[in-house]
């Protein structure tokens, strides 16, 4: 078959592409350079995201995607289109794709992932939730008859669901994760310290010392930005403890978000997840003690994935193994279980 198969996770920080017989291919950031008066693209993927915060005047970098979901229409179709290309190599047939989305999309929301799409090249295409996306990228056997309860925390969403015999049961989307990790970040050391940092800093901060349970011990570093008295750069020291302060609102929205979905699970399946626990995938299920603090605040056992960044993918990859089976599927119809 001359056609190539993939499967995108099409993320607010970065876009994974897989392919049927090769794997993981494509990891970049989602983010595109543009000149502000021409209106026209000049990087996309790692190279734009080197020039985040250090653009010329008429440069700019930006994040098209935001909270799951797109909010740069053009931007997104554009920077989808020359990953697929990417992707797709030499070949001269146009892929089909089975896409990740958040839980709880709404109907405008899918519409604009389907038509940026369309536009960048798939045939075919089917949606499937990210939740149950890492389920399988976990290697989990969905088809059975028994409770499976996935966490799935990303870049601009978390999204929770319990799965069981092929389809999600319940789930939900929070707006938290580890976007708003960096946000946090910045917006205190912009406080306490007077000094105005990047979303690039802080998201080195959170990945080096970042946690959101005690660490076994203290770490600390030292950080430059520019003073908000002075305009200069000036140094300052950030410790682990600080920044598990920091972070202790957006755990609570996700760790509050996790005990409503179980609220809502049927008696029998929650049986299931008290035996089997929790699993934890996206990037940040990494963060320093995130399988500890929901345990203790759900009193089930939660378990961090394999390789969590890349379930979500590997889970489509496998979705797309069906996508045989929907050869003629159009691109434009309505959203429909892929598992049937």
């Amino acid at each position: 078959m001359f056609r190539k198969n993939m499967g995108i996770d099409l993320g607010t920080s970065s876009v994974l592409i897989y392919i049927r017989g090769k794997g993981i291919v494509l990891r970049e950031p989602s983010v595109v350079a543009i000149d502000k008066k021409t209106l026209k693209i000049i990087k996309i993927g790692f190279e734009a995201q080197e020039m985040i915060g250090k653009t010329p005047k008429n440069l700019i970098a930006v994040r098209p995607m935001r909270d799951g979901v797109i909010s740069d229409y053009d931007c997104t179709e554009k920077m989808l289109r020359y990953f697929i290309r990417k992707a797709n190599g030499n070949s001269i047939f146009q892929p089909n794709a089975v896409i990740c989305v958040p839980s709880r999309i709404n109907e405008v929301e899918e519409r604009a992932v389907r038509q940026a799409a369309t536009n960048a090249g798939v045939r075919n295409l089917e949606l499937i939730e990210e939740p149950m996306a890492a389920a399988l990228g976990t290697g989990l056997d969905i088809s059975r008859p028994r409770g499976i309860m996935v966490v799935d925390i990303g870049g601009g969403t978390t999204d929770i669901a319990v799965v069981s015999l092929n389809d999600v049961v319940v789930s939900e989307s929070v707006k938290c994760a580890g976007d708003e990790f960096d946000k946090a970040i910045v917006k205190y050391v912009r406080k306490e310290h007077g000094i105005v940092i990047g979303e690039r800093a802080a998201e080195e901060i959170k990945i080096k010392i970042g946690c959101v349970s005690p660490r076994p011990e203290r770490l600390t570093m030292t950080v430059s930005g520019r003073s908000m008295s002075t305009g200069l750069p000036k140094e300052f020291t950030i410790s682990s403890e600080q920044v598990l302060s920091v972070l202790q609102d957006s755990v609570k929205i996700i760790t509050d978000a996790v005990h409503d979905v179980l609220s809502k699970t049927p008696p029998d399946l929650i049986a299931d997840i008290s035996t089997d626990g929790i699993i934890l995938t996206g990037g940040g299920s990494m963060l320093y003690g995130f399988d500890k603090v929901i345990s203790a605040k759900i009193g089930i056992p939660v378990y961090i994935a394999d390789d969590p960044v890349s379930c979500v993918v590997k889970g489509a990859g496998q979705a797309v193994e069906y996508i045989d089976n929907l050869s003629e599927t159009k691109i434009n119809s309505p959203k429909r279980k892929l598992w049937n």
